[in-house]
């Protein structure tokens, strides 16, 4: 590939589980990365790291939300593609946080939208939607592309109105922007405050002796949950598209959250009953029972599908933990 068919991409939400897989992935395909994130100086960007190739990756410092700050930041880089993995990540953070979160997804993309038409640049944007958009999901069907949103988290409200924003530029500006829905999606790069986390760590503590127990709140809610390393080849695919066009990522099963939690403790030859206490108090405000995405559209259009499921996952999960001795 010549300096001249070299595409440049640049991520917003760079630091995280998905920027660092999406930075790995464009840096294979022979792409210029570049990642934003408040304050990159202070930043120590482990995740990159723990995949080899902070170094590979040009960052800089810029805050989502300020208008000023991204048109100089993307007038200056002039991506082919802007990948919006930015904002406040946390449903149950969400809720004692919902202005922040509301300003940091669905304002932040605004704002992001805004410059690009005021640029006029020629870039393809790719926004981060969410599965919990939609709600509960009736048992026995699966949410697709047409499926109504419900959304019933501050985090899911900034995610819908995110995605209509999204929708609205596109059609009313001529953008190329869209949103890929993503369900559940783990992976050992996963921050410490998601569940699926602090059960595996959780787990291999006390199978290790330095623990003995742990406290979780409801086990019967059932997710879809896949491999993020994998989604993030939906993102960049999206992209590639002759025309934009949002998307369910799924892996179209589900599994309750007492099934990863036995399959967890089970890697470790334990017994998760005699391990777990439920806490009310963690329960949610507003709670998602049920959730399952139809990825037929991802299959169809994008050749995309997922490939780790949901066993496999909770192994890759487990076997990544450090146990203390």
């Amino acid at each position: 590939m010549t300096l001249a068919t070299v595409k440049r991409a640049l991520i917003f939400g760079v630091s995280g589980q998905d920027g660092a897989y999406l930075s790995r992935l464009l840096l294979e395909r022979g792409y210029e990365v570049h990642g934003a994130s408040r304050d990159a100086e202070s930043q120590p960007f482990q995740r990159l790291s723990t995949l080899g190739i902070r170094d590979r990756v040009v960052t800089h410092s810029a805050a989502a939300r300020d208008f000023r700050e991204l048109l100089q930041l993307i007038g200056s880089i002039r991506p082919d593609e802007i990948y919006n993995l930015a904002g406040q990540s946390s449903v149950a953070l969400s809720f004692s946080q919902p202005v922040e979160t509301m300003d940091s997804i669905a304002q932040a993309t605004l704002v992001m939208l805004e410059v690009i038409r005021y640029l006029k640049l020629p870039v393809r944007l790719y926004n981060s939607a969410s599965s919990e958009c939609f709600g509960d999901t009736p048992p026995g069907t699966a949410s697709d592309e047409s499926t109504p949103f419900f959304p019933r988290s501050p985090y899911a409200m900034a995610k819908a109105a995110a995605h209509w924003t999204t929708v609205n530029y596109r059609e009313a500006y001529g953008i190329y922007a869209c949103s890929g829905i993503l369900f559940n999606h783990e992976s050992p790069l996963r921050s410490e405050r998601f569940v699926t986390r602090k059960i595996v760590t959780a787990a291999a503590e006390i199978a290790a002796g330095s623990r003995r127990r742990v406290t979780l709140g409801r086990l019967d809610v059932s997710r879809d949950w896949g491999y993020a390393a994998e989604y993030v080849e939906a993102m960049w695919r999206m992209l590639q598209q002759d025309e934009p066009q949002d998307f369910v990522i799924a892996t179209g099963e589900s599994h309750t959250l007492e099934e990863l939690t036995a399959a967890a403790f089970a890697h470790f030859n334990l017994d998760w009953h005699d391990h777990v206490d439920i806490d009310p108090s963690l329960f949610r405000a507003s709670e998602i029972t049920h959730s399952r995405g139809n990825p037929e559209k991802a299959r169809r259009v994008l050749a995309w599908e997922a490939e780790t499921k949901f066993g496999e996952l909770v192994r890759l999960l487990t076997e990544s933990v450090q146990c203390p001795r």
